[in-house]
């Protein structure tokens, strides 16, 4: 019996509805609750948390180079003084009541109980059985932490190693093409896919001026037009980026097989769908101003 051979970017499109899922937790109020309860207030200190707590009570400088477009001076405000405050494994612990309270209310409870959640699971699981550990230290730290016993947490488990394993993947491919954090995050926004300038600023810590400073750099390399929009270089530049993300992304998928991967899609499409209309995510979240 042959099977169908995977499309070139069927895993971007499954991982788009995994990622879409797994980050909605950063813009809940539920992840703000739990943090407060334990000590962590500040809005960057809960994001830094929860997202590095998983590589254990570490300082500024890996997580600014594991988050990679972050401003450092942004990091080192709050990193390591965050671990004084709750301890790693009282963040991981916290961060997965928040999402679970999360999804039962994006979601439902009949969707978190549905034997469709239990199929998604089984689904990304498998699919992260083929991730590698190998230069991606995000996904190794998660790799690490044991696999949740309900359905829905498996799988928001399951999409947050696939989501944390294309993203190692991707920042090697943004070094290798020449882009810091910043330049990155520009050209992303000018995509019209990536965050408006001012959740740029407001979360990741850079100013206007740095902004305007590294578009004015873009642009002497040929990669933006004088109005901010992409250059014919520019836009090739991303679309090889995506590209060969793919192919560092490409053994999950893989692993899963064609029909897996269309199911896998189909099932998570439908939870990110659902979670975008219960409101997920700030409306002025994505764009270019």
């Amino acid at each position: 019996m042959t099977t169908a051979a995977l499309e070139p970017r069927a895993g971007r499109r499954c991982h788009t509805m995994l990622n879409s899922l797994h980050a909605t937790h950063y813009f809940s109020p539920d992840l703000g609750r739990e943090l407060g309860a334990v000590g962590i207030t500040h809005p960057r200190a809960v994001n830094f948390a929860v997202r590095a707590a998983a590589l254990g009570p570490v300082g500024p400088g890996p997580v600014a180079a594991a988050f990679y477009n972050y401003k450092y001076e942004l990091v080192a405000r709050h990193v390591p003084a965050v671990w004084e405050t709750a301890a790693p494994s009282r963040v991981l612990a916290a961060r997965t009541r928040a999402v679970d309270a999360t999804l039962r209310r994006l979601l439902g409870e009949e969707a978190v109980a549905s034997a469709e959640m239990a199929e998604a699971a089984r689904l990304a699981l498998r699919a992260a059985e083929a991730c590698s550990r190998e230069a991606r230290p995000l996904y190794a730290a998660h790799a690490d932490l044991p696999v949740p016993e309900e359905p829905h947490l498996a799988y928001w488990h399951a999409a947050t190693l696939l989501r944390e394993h294309r993203g190692d993947g991707h920042l090697a491919v943004l070094m290798s093409a020449g882009l810091d954090g910043l330049e990155a995050l520009v050209t992303h926004t000018a995509t019209g896919k990536g965050m408006t300038p001012k959740w740029v600023f407001s979360t990741r810590g850079w100013t206007q001026q740095e902004w305007d400073a590294a578009t004015e750099r873009l642009r002497e390399r040929g990669l933006l037009e004088a109005s901010g929009e992409l250059s014919e270089q520019g836009a090739a530049q991303r679309a090889e980026i995506e590209q060969e993300t793919d192919r560092l992304d490409r053994a999950p998928y893989e692993h899963l097989g064609a029909d897996g991967v269309a199911r896998l899609t189909e099932l998570g499409g439908a939870f990110a769908r659902a979670a975008l209309t219960a409101g997920a995510f700030p409306a002025d979240l994505i764009g270019k101003a």
